[in-house]
């Protein structure tokens, strides 16, 4: 590892390892979907306090692929941690009974990104422990990530990384190279992939994304304004509720 990577891997571990003093938990929670994110913050974690006290949960539904579980198993083997999977079908099904429920992509979607993170607030909280989040900067910036769910968590480690320099870290942290070769993937559908979404691969994004902070957020190509709208849509996941609440 390169010493200026080196130094930058580490002031990660020294906010992990911070957060989780300054918390008196007793541990980290994780959600481990199989993908690049949560292996590479999950790694981080076990850098930062121990993989003893890193407990990784997998939270399949009917359409998760049998290929993220196996990858999300072997993670969590390589990276020594505890490891629970909970089918949430069960919880979803109860949605259905709510008056007018409307079963579409989007909608089932979201709700399976908040019943995720529900999850894993009830067990920090049994176990009095943090929930680690998994969100990048791409998708931070995009928008491309639920409200209250898997943009919510009391620790961001990745949320300053690009989703290429995720890609460019991983092979240092010991991730298996088949989480790294796989195409990302939200797994909120069948045959569900990132790119395919959202319309443009991942490099193209986070060039476009460089660019315009570069230049003020100001686009000078047709793949950065569509970059850029994207930004501007998703503006209300990144702001604080509006409200009138001057403080104490």
């Amino acid at each position: 590892m390169e010493g200026d990577r080196g130094c930058a891997l580490g002031r990660i571990e020294q906010m992990i390892r911070y957060a989780h003093w300054n918390s008196q938990g007793r541990g980290i929670v994780i959600g481990i979907s199989g993908g690049v994110d949560s292996a590479v913050a999950a790694a981080f974690c076990c850098r930062a306090v121990g993989p003893e006290k890193v407990l990784g949960i997998t939270l399949p539904a009917s359409v998760t692929r049998q290929e993220d579980m196996d990858d999300a198993e072997n993670l969590s083997n390589v990276l020594g941690i505890t490891h629970m999977v909970i089918n949430i079908d069960p919880i979803l099904e109860g949605y259905r009974t709510l008056p007018g429920y409307t079963d579409t992509p989007y909608l089932s979607g979201n709700l399976m990104a908040r019943t995720r993170m529900a999850v894993l607030y009830y067990y920090a909280n049994k176990d009095n422990r943090l929930v680690c989040g998994t969100s990048n900067r791409t998708e931070y910036l995009l928008g491309y990530c639920t409200k209250f769910g898997d943009n919510a968590s009391d620790i961001q480690p990745l949320l300053h990384l690009y989703k290429t320099e995720i890609f460019d870290i991983a092979p240092d942290l010991g991730i298996p190279d088949a989480i790294i070769r796989k195409p990302p993937s939200a797994g909120l559908w069948q045959g569900q992939s990132d790119e395919s979404e959202i319309g443009l691969s991942y490099p193209d994004i986070d060039a476009a994304l460089t660019a315009l902070e570069k230049n003020r957020w100001q686009a000078t190509t047709p793949v950065q304004e569509k970059v850029l709208q994207m930004v501007k849509k998703s503006e209300h996941k990144r702001i604080s509720a509006p409200n009138l609440y001057s403080g104490i």
